[in-house]
């Protein structure tokens, strides 16, 4: 009996090693600071990225580019108005949220424009490496 238990004693200390070891995606934040920076993520990790924006102003904020979607994909996009309490017209902000799907690079273009024709295009811009392990 005692023969039997070691190995499989082994089997079960081997097991809850390696499943501790793993790491659990990660979401990693970043705001209009990190422009025409890079970040890290591991694959399976998830990227939000938070930009001031003003709706009542006509503005908003659209993805112009992802250059490797094989790497880096959208999957979320929503705007958070300013809540309760806030003076009318002010602003909120724009979360879009990424995942990392292999590793690679892949850049993100953002670009905060009047969207309708005629509009302003690109009065402020959101440039962003995004180098997956």
């Amino acid at each position: 009996m005692k023969s039997k238990l070691v190995p499989i004693c082994v089997i079960i200390a081997i097991s809850l090693c390696l499943f501790g070891c793993s790491s659990a995606p990660k979401s990693v934040s970043v705001d209009a600071s990190y422009d025409g920076k890079e970040v890290e993520l591991g694959v399976g990790d998830s990227l939000l990225v938070t930009l001031e924006s003003n709706s009542t102003t006509g503005f908003s904020w659209e993805l112009a580019k992802i250059s490797d979607e094989t790497v880096l994909k959208q999957i979320h996009q929503k705007y958070e108005g300013p809540g309760s309490g806030a003076p009318p017209g002010a602003g909120g902000q724009e979360v879009w949220t990424f995942k990392a799907f292999k590793d690679g690079t892949s850049s993100i273009s953002m670009e905060y424009s009047r969207p309708w024709e005629g509009g302003e295009k690109a009065a402020e811009t959101f440039n962003l490496t995004v180098i997956v392990k």
